[in-house]
């Protein structure tokens, strides 16, 4: 039986289990993930890596298979017996010690406690450093934006965590915008996980120092804007215990900001997974409280006609006709606003998806006659193709609450074509996973028989690939 970890290589990180495992900031799935790790040849025990890290076989399943640990001082013992490598972490270890030297003079011990005390913090600086410089130098390497990235005051700032001036503040939301942009431009989205981490590590090192209350307020900002960002990541991997963790840490950071509309927007990404799993009873209060925060905020920013969009997709999910419409409606204000609405970054709502959502809304009600006018509109104009897919999923559902089967397989032919084109079969394969009790009525006919065995077919896939869109 191993006493110990064993030295494994570089490449032992590298997998995607073991990656997936340490951007969940989860100690207990870093532990399985390195039990289960191939590269032992067959899993460790639970028991065996419980010894290691002083713990019984239950205790370490517990910690495996339960919430995340916080207790810093158990993280950084846990990561030392198992040998991670620093940079992996989510959290710092303390400096290591300096190595061994002939005992130090009396008039040269203070003196050399001062330089110790210098060069751990030194260490602690050039480790900053060089990952900041590290994920600007990846973002320059994207297609040109308006605003190049200001790669030696990043570096300059991470030296002096203190020393946060407005011109570096505006690098970082810079900085930010630039992994917004990593996010939506990447097919497989938990990609950019690690540039985010990066970037919210320097933020909170920042955020532990001492500041005026403006700097601290816009520090707070720009760390809500990631959290919201590793939400999404965690969201679009279907992790959702994950996402809804970034959410509540996005609000409380917009929170001590008093930014109402970052924080409106956290309340909304939180309640939105409540409407997603359809938990509707769930978002109501947190879309109730979000449409509060909203009236507070910038009333040229589009904060609250996206909070009433997707209010009108909780009342949908109620049975609330009339609360639905009336939501819809004021969400359609947004096509009011002056001048340029903000369509990035933690904001992006701007009117384009009001008809699809219509739509959705009353296939949510069963109402196709309602429904079916929004549809047909939404799928005539320019939208991306897995947001087309969506609108067609919808359509077959009117074609089923319609009683028409040559609607529903034509267009749930078509949803099906689109999530195997993109391999939207996340997001396509739920809404299709939702039609198929519709189509018990229809069965007699061969057509919606071989709809259903693809529909399940495509569900399956999604249940049984993690890293599926």
């Amino acid at each position: 039986m191993l006493v110990s970890a064993p030295s494994v290589p570089p490449e032992f990180w590298q997998t995607d289990q073991m990656q997936d495992a340490l951007a969940a900031w989860h100690i207990g799935r870093v532990i399985q993930a390195y039990r289960l790790h191939p590269w032992h040849g067959q899993p460790i025990p639970q028991g065996v890596v419980a010894s290691w890290v002083g713990l019984t076989q239950t205790q370490l399943s517990r910690i495996e298979n339960g919430p995340a640990v916080q207790d810093l001082a158990k993280l950084i013992q846990w990561a030392r017996v198992l040998r991670i490598p620093p940079e992996l972490l989510w959290f710092k270890l303390p400096g290591r010690p300096a190595a061994r030297a002939e005992p130090a003079t009396t008039s040269q011990q203070p003196a050399l406690a001062a330089a110790a005390g210098e060069s751990l913090e030194d260490d602690v600086n050039r480790r900053d450093v060089l990952r900041l410089l590290s994920l600007a130098n990846t973002l320059l390497a994207l297609p040109v934006t308006d605003e190049a990235l200001d790669v030696d005051r990043l570096g300059h700032a991470a030296t002096r965590p203190r020393h946060v001036d407005t011109c570096t503040l505006d690098e970082y939301a810079r900085l930010n915008a630039r992994l917004w942009q990593v996010f939506a431009d990447a097919k497989a989205k938990r990609l950019a996980l690690p540039m985010v981490r990066q970037q919210l590590e320097v933020l909170t090192t920042s955020l532990q120092q001492t500041h005026t209350s403006a700097v601290r307020r816009r520090l707070c900002e720009l760390a809500a804007d990631l959290f919201q960002l590793c939400g999404e990541i965690f969201f679009d991997s279907d992790r959702y215990t994950d996402a809804a963790n970034c959410y509540s840490l996005a609000a409380n950071t917009s929170k001590e900001a008093a930014a109402y509309d970052l924080w409106a927007c956290a309340m909304t990404r939180q309640a939105y997974i409540g409407v997603y799993e359809r938990q509707f009873d769930r978002a109501a209060p947190l879309l109730s409280g979000a449409a509060t925060l909203a009236q507070k905020g910038d009333s040229g920013l589009s904060t609250r006609y996206w909070v009433a969009a997707v209010q009108a997709q909780t009342f949908a999910g109620l049975g609330q006709l009339s609360a639905c419409q009336r939501a819809l409606e004021t969400a359609e204000q947004v096509t009011q606003l002056k001048g340029t609405v903000h369509t990035d970054g933690w904001l992006r709502f701007e009117g384009s998806r009001l008809a699809e959502e219509r739509g959705s809304c009353f296939v949510e009600l069963g109402r196709p006659e309602l429904a079916e006018p929004a549809l047909v509109q939404a799928l005539s104009r320019t939208t991306s193709t897995r947001r087309r897919g969506s609108v067609l999923a919808d359509l077959a559902m009117v074609g089923a609450q319609r009683g028409d089967s040559e609607q529903l397989v034509m267009y749930a032919d078509a949803a099906l074509d689109v999530a195997r084109q993109t391999n939207s079969v996340g997001y396509l394969g739920r809404k299709l996973k939702t039609l198929k009790p519709q189509l018990k009525p229809f069965l007699a006919d061969r057509h919606v028989r071989t709809l259903d065995r693809q529909i399940t077919s495509l569900t399956t896939m999604s249940a049984t690939n993690p890293n599926k869109e």
